[in-house]
């Protein structure tokens, strides 16, 4: 896609362009972005880790959360 030259705080905006969902680990987004502007639904999975174990734990809980986030919302999975 093109997007390794990104820098700091380009992807989100980009992924927007692109995609309904953008999940990410960084605890920290809501912080950084306006999310009510961004045409896009934010994941946050939060487990012990961001190890595939730990993460893999919440691929249910992630799963049902896909059917109920919506645009412009910022949703914490396993918190």
């Amino acid at each position: 896609m093109g997007w390794s030259g990104l820098k700091n705080g380009e992807l989100l905006p980009r992924a927007a362009e692109h995609f309904d969902l953008f999940m990410t680990a960084d605890q920290n987004l809501q912080y950084q972005h306006n999310l009510r502007v961004l045409p896009v639904a934010v994941a946050v999975p939060v487990a012990k880790s961001n190890r595939i174990q730990s993460l893999g734990a919440l691929v249910p809980e992630i799963l049902a959360a896909l059917a109920r986030i919506q645009p412009r919302t910022l949703l914490r999975v396993g918190a």
